[in-house]
Parts: structure tokens; sequence; C-alpha cells
């Protein structure tokens, strides 16, 4: 029997329902290590994140997204897991273009789960 693992994501920033147009992203381990010698590595603390890529609509509240420090970010993947991001806030420089219709947001934030 197949199994559907992929396919369109939903995500909603404080309530917001985003018009996703491209892959939606979330760390998968709160930690990122590194080998220092075989056997050995260091861990770091990952930062959460969620990276979606989102239609920019006329309804789409860019002034909002950019001045809150403490949203809660959720996506909805079609494989049944849901990733929830808080204290969520928007870093790197979003941008749009008259030629994509799309801005690029990527959330960082306090705590990242996986339901």
């Amino acid at each position: 029997m197949g199994q559907k693992i992929a396919g369109t994501a939903y995500v909603k920033a404080d309530g917001t329902q985003f018009t996703v147009t491209g892959a939606v992203e979330a760390p998968v381990s709160p930690y990122i290590r590194e080998s220092i010698a075989p056997g050995v590595f260091k861990e770091e603390d990952r930062v959460p994140f969620v990276v979606v890529e989102v239609a920019h609509t006329a309804d789409l509240p860019i002034e909002t997204l950019a001045e809150a420090t403490n949203m809660t970010v959720t996506v909805e993947f079609k494989n049944g897991r849901v990733y929830t991001l808080t204290g969520a806030y928007l870093v790197e420089e979003p941008s749009t273009s008259s030629d994509e219709g799309k801005i690029q947001y990527r959330f960082e934030g306090v705590k990242g789960v996986w339901q």
C-alpha cells in the first residue's frame, strides 16, 4: 500500500494562512553535530526555524509579519506531521519581485515541536 509523504503543506503565522508556492522546510533535529575525530563529536543547539515561499497576495500582512517578535508558526505536512514554532520572528531580508510574485520567509524562534 502506498503512503503519502509529500505534497502541499499548509502554513499559518499567528492565524494568517499563507498561500504556499514552494517547498516548506523545518528542522528534524534540535541539534547540530560535527565530528571532531572518529567517534567524537561536538553538539550545539540548533535555532528552530521554518522556511516558506508564499504568494505575495494583496491581503498578505507584510508589515504585521515584519514587526512581530512572538508569533506561533504552524506547518501541516501532507504526511500528517505538524511542526509548531513558538516565539517566532522573521530573519534575513525577505523581498519580492514583480516577475514571480513570491516572498521567501525564514522564521526563527524559541522552540520547535513536532507532533
